[in-house]
């Protein structure tokens, strides 16, 4: 493993959770393999001269702050409620969450909040008390340390969460009457690592072969085959990235065309190809693409 304080030692931090194993099914798929060490905290990684290592989330953004790593991953809202000053590199688009403000039934009047003093619960004290502000509310913060769905109506009247499909907050009998903020995971990269030329070069090639593994997951690579006549008709329906790559056979007349196709439009792509004209289409997974 190499020396984390040598200067030239790249240092990423690695969030724990729920974002981890996405995380290592990215870096897999840019060609790193990542291995558990027996201390646990400091998985390897087949990059040169990196040293990894597992920190929760909110600890990831504080150890960029503060240059003791030099790149990472985290949730944009924890950027937010941390306020600190981190340089974005890459949104993942991974773990999609809103940042909401939710209520249950029993508070609010005609679906608006009571003009009383009011308790908000969250993990996002600077969150909570900035919206508060915004709004111009009687209210007081109350931390909470996770499961902040449970506290209303007994122990807040209302709270401020993230939620992916807001499942958990209906169950809990509680309704969105605002939302705050949209959050994903994304790679950070620490101010001073960033004004190291070097580094940020090394941190930049990283990014562009995650956002390659990214951009792959989006788009199918299309096979097929097409007589000379209508090759014109199926080029014009079929979508690339910049031009399908088109090469004749040895069946003279008949050309084998390339192209990375939209997944989300596969299903009405296909169809489309084979009413003008295409034959033996065969689609197959990309690991990467790069524009």
């Amino acid at each position: 493993m190499p020396d984390q304080r040598d200067q030239n030692t790249m240092r990423i931090a690695l969030p724990k959770g729920r974002m981890f194993d996405e995380i290592v099914s990215l870096l897999k798929g840019a060609g790193i393999s990542i291995r558990n060490s027996e201390r646990g905290y400091r998985p390897q990684l087949s990059l040169p001269n990196t040293d990894a290592k597992m920190l929760k989330p909110r600890n990831v953004i504080s150890m960029l702050a503060a240059g003791a790593r030099d790149f990472g991953f985290a949730g944009a809202d924890w950027i937010y409620e941390m306020g600190v000053d981190v340089h974005e590199v890459l949104d993942t688009q991974l773990n999609p969450v809103r940042l909401v403000v939710a209520a249950p039934h029993e508070v609010l009047i005609d679906g608006v909040l009571p003009k009383r003093h009011l308790v908000v619960a969250s993990e996002y004290p600077k969150m909570a008390n900035d919206w508060i502000k915004k709004n111009n509310l009687d209210a007081e913060v109350l931390t909470t340390y996770g499961a902040t769905e449970v506290f209303p109506p007994e122990d807040a009247d209302i709270i401020i969460d993230n939620t992916a499909t807001g499942s958990t907050l209906r169950a809990n009998g509680l309704v969105i009457i605002d939302e705050v903020m949209k959050s994903s995971t994304r790679l950070y990269a620490s101010p001073d690592a960033m004004k190291n030329a070097a580094k940020k070069q090394q941190i930049e090639d990283f990014a562009m072969l995650i956002d390659a593994v990214l951009q792959a997951r989006k788009r199918v690579m299309m096979d097929l085959n097409v007589a000379k006549e209508n090759l014109d008709s199926v080029l014009n329906c079929l979508p690339s990235m910049r031009q399908p790559t088109v090469s004749p056979l040895s069946d003279t007349g008949w050309f084998a065309v390339r192209s990375a196709v939209p997944r989300k439009e596969l299903a009405a792509i296909i169809p489309k190809l084979k009413n003008c004209g295409a034959h033996d289409i065969v689609t197959s997974s990309a690991e990467q693409l790069m524009s």
